[in-house]
């Protein structure tokens, strides 16, 4: 099974919110998730509450192989996670 980080949509219409998952990469956009991983809030005022993660565990995934979606990259890049 090949795993991607990347986002899943939640919140009301024009008010987004996301949550950073590890999913199957064959799965739908809104689908199964193995493991929620942390918050993006695009629309919060305070940057501090924007970007919500689990360090160790977005680390741990990406040890064991997983690749992140093109916007969990740079999310995970500004949050300053190595891989």
């Amino acid at each position: 099974m090949a795993v991607r980080l990347r986002l899943k949509r939640f919140g009301r219409r024009h008010r987004p919110c996301y949550r950073v998952a590890a999913m199957d990469s064959r799965s739908a956009r809104d689908g199964r998730v193995i493991e929620e991983l942390g918050l993006y809030d695009p629309i919060a005022q305070d940057p501090a509450k924007q970007v919500v993660l689990n360090r160790e565990r977005i680390e741990y995934w990406l040890k064991v192989g997983a690749q992140p979606s093109g916007t969990v990259a740079s999310l995970i890049k500004r949050s300053g996670i190595g891989g």
